[in-house]
């Protein structure tokens, strides 16, 4: 997205050493060999032939015309590619909003792989809560955005748009010929609103970024319109959105605003993206100029910088901050500058450094739960193992944005700080690849209390039931605080913990309007197997405890949030508390150091699991079965898993996602087979890429485990399976 044919080169030949990749990077989906700069899909890449799945572009008009990707017989990887979780329907809200543009490294590194890859230190972005519109951008044709960044987006209520360009002399060509008739023009806008309701996104940024004749300009602005109408009415909330690019006249002339060089396709479509090298009194000029239609003009900031409006970099809110003076949009710009550029201290530190600078300019933009039931484990799709209910299935690095759950609205904080709350990757999860701790130092008369979830859920008379898993040292206890509002009562705050006393009997905790003693709940037991996996402890041997607690909430109260709530345990006795509020010890325990961690939420209107259908519901099939032989000469067997209902049950939701495991069966049915965590699926299919296979095997069992949106998992017994038998090629 440029501003001048010199600065376009510069910053091209950037883009193409950023997709030279990294050792790190060589491994995402086993799509691409150390050293090798070329794409995956890249000629002569056979998209019909059985391989590990990925998602790739798009790159010439003619495989658009020909639909071929999505054609099953000629596209293996398309039903990996569907994203699983719905589009928000919604329109967007009439209010300033927050698009982000996803430029990184020419796109499709890590993302590519539809079942995720290896690299733990993968970029993600998990302050969802800050966007209304996520743009997966690169320099092809069409840009389809990879599924796990539609799932990602998705369950946090922000849209996902693809986007179409086209560029210097080819771009020329593609648009002569896209052009040259009406019936051309939406003939190719078609061929886009299939693949966005097909893949399940929800649009398109149009970026035509090339001089063109005025004969073809009416036909331009009737691929806009077209487009915009099929695509609303094909996806209910979908977007179309222009590049400030070229104009009506032909010209390739960045306006950086509004105006009537531009305002034609404006008129036709959802929204503007200026270019992003406006001056101070750009945006006012813009939201004159659209009047009730300001919102739909996304003013563009630059994040690396280049001759933007307040440097952007870590000056980003400079731009932000005049932008909700003047009440306009704004789309950011390429925010994967934080990874790129390897900003200091860590990956981690410095995006949510970043991002909350965002959030102080403008404000959280997005609540959650909306809805029952809700579930998170804080999941951010990467790390470092990976656990089910407090137990390893596998210690392996791995990366899946898909596998993002609700992500808490963790607050950025120096190191000074005595207390601090953050996403920890490396102590053992309880479900997912990491938790949420608190650590830190804490005094024993004080009671530290941070937001994770800024909710929106309207409550009914009744019961709400809330499942939730804790890790704390001795002298730590952690508990949760629910907020709640309304407009005829008073809001009043709700402390539920399995300690309850311990809170209750600091003075600075009766702020809380009612108390809740949460239960605990045994653990489930792994079977008898012998599993390639073992039970997690952190370092000071503290195991999970599940807490259950019931809550009941009234008509006309609002969830407005849910807090953690941390304070030092009470080991001695205490004398009555003092004029002050603190509390007097004797005999307590001197430790002043806290550790807690809460492991998932999961907040439902009834305290039973889900129902899952019992195995022989299902059918699951074994294709593209083929085997190969190893450098040490055992058998390597590669196939497609798939599975589904055999009834389907409209009344059952569907499963979030698929826990894929393996079971070596041998000759001596005395011998206990090992079972051994393959990967995850977010769609009723799942490839098995090489596993390898000794001597002694004589069958293989696959399990498809489901994970149910409540957050609980199928027992492993009764999930459906799929028998491969026998396993050795002839």
């Amino acid at each position: 997205m440029p501003v001048s044919p010199r600065r376009h080169l510069r910053r091209l030949a950037r883009r193409v050493r950023a997709m030279l990749p990294s050792a790190a990077e060589v491994s995402v989906g086993n799509t691409a060999a150390a050293g090798d700069d070329r794409r995956a899909w890249e000629p002569p890449f056979d998209a019909s032939s059985p391989a590990p799945p990925i998602s790739y572009p798009i790159t010439d008009l003619a495989a658009l015309a020909s639909r071929a990707y999505l054609s099953a017989e000629a596209n293996f990887h398309l039903p990996f590619n569907r994203a699983s979780v719905p589009a928000p329907a919604s329109p967007l809200p009439q209010r300033r909003r927050v698009l982000v543009c996803h430029d990184m490294q020419g796109g499709y590194r890590d993302d590519a792989a539809p079942q995720g890859g290896a690299n733990p230190d993968a970029y993600a972005l998990w302050h969802w809560h800050l966007v209304d519109v996520f743009v997966y951008f690169s320099h092809y044709l069409v840009t389809l955005p990879p599924p796990c960044w539609i799932n990602a987006a998705h369950i946090h209520g922000v849209k996902v748009l693809g986007t179409f360009i086209t560029e210097w002399d080819k771009g020329v060509e593609v648009c002569k010929e896209m052009l040259a008739t009406e019936a051309s023009a939406q003939m190719y806008a078609e061929r886009l609103t299939e693949l966005a309701h097909t893949l399940g996104f929800d649009g398109w940024l149009i970026n035509i970024e090339v001089k063109l004749d005025v004969q073809f300009i009416d036909n331009l602005k009737e691929f806009v319109k077209h487009l915009t109408t099929t695509m609303h009415d094909a996806v209910p909330g979908s977007l179309v959105i222009w590049y400030d690019a070229i104009t009506v006249n032909g010209d390739l002339d960045w306006q950086d605003k509004l105006n009537k060089y531009n305002k034609p396709f404006f008129d036709v479509c959802d929204g503007l993206f200026s270019n992003y090298t406006w001056k101070e009194n750009y945006p006012q000029d813009s939201a004159t100029l659209a009047g009730d239609r300001k919102y739909d003009v996304y003013m563009g900031i630059d994040v690396f910088g280049r001759n933007t409006f307040g440097g952007g970099q870590w000056t980003t809110n400079v731009a932000l901050d005049l932008l909700k003076k003047v009440d306009i949009s704004a789309a950011i710009f390429a925010p994967g500058w934080i990874y790129e550029t390897k900003q200091p201290p860590d990956f981690q530190s410095a995006q949510n450094h970043w991002w909350g600078l965002v959030e102080k300019s403008w404000g959280i933009l997005r609540s959650y739960p909306e809805q029952l039931p809700f579930y998170s484990d804080f999941n951010q799709g990467h790390g470092y193992q990976v656990s089910v209910e407090g137990l390893q299935i596998s210690s392996d690095p791995w990366n899946n944005i898909s596998c993002q759950s609700f992500q808490p609205m963790l607050k950025y904080t120096r190191d000074q700080v005595h207390l601090q709350a953050y996403t920890d990757f490396k102590d053992g999860p309880y479900s997912g690849g990491n938790c949420l701790t608190a650590k830190g130092t804490l005094r024993q008369n004080i009671v530290f209390s941070e937001r994770i979830f800024n909710g929106g859920l309207a409550l009914e008379d009744g019961p709400v039931h809330l499942f939730y898993s804790v890790r704390a040292n001795a002298n730590s206890a952690l508990g949760l605080s629910l907020d709640l509002s309304s407009r005829n009562k008073k809001g009043t705050s709700i402390l539920v913990a399995e300690d309850i006393a311990t809170f209750t009997r600091k003075k600075q905790n009766h702020k809380y309007g009612s108390y809740v003693k949460a239960d605990k709940v045994e653990l489930h037991a792994p079977d008898n197997q012998d599993w390639v996996l073992v039970q997690q402890h952190s370092p000071d041997n503290q195991d999970w405890v599940l807490c259950k607690a019931t809550v009941w909430s009234s008509a006309g109260y609002t969830l407005t949030g849910i807090n953690i709530v941390c304070t030092m345990k009470i080991t001695g006795q205490i004398s009555p508390e003092t004029e002050d509020g603190s509390i007097l010890e004797e005999h307590v325990d001197g430790s002043s150091l806290y550790q807690a961690s809460l492991g998932h939420i999961s907040i439902r209107n009834t305290d039973k699991n889900t129902e899952f259908p019992p195995a022989e519901s299902w059918v699951t099939e074994g294709d593209y079965i083929s085997w190969s032989k190893s450098s040490n000469g055992s058998e390597l067997v590669s196939l497609k898993i798939s599975w589904k209902l055999k009834t389907p049950d409209e009344r059952q939701p569907p499963f979030s996602k698929y826990n894929i495991y393996v079971e070596k069966l041998t000759a001596d049915s005395d011998v206990k087979a090992p079972r051994s965590y393959l990967g995850v699926a977010s769609v009723d299919a799942f490839y098995v890429s090489g596993l390898e296979i000794s001597n002694e095997v004589t069958s293989l069992k696959f399990f498809i485990q489901a994970f149910a949106h409540d957050g609980s998992w199928q027992e492993l017994e009764e999930c459906p399976n799929f028998f491969l038998s026998p396993v050795h090629s002839e």
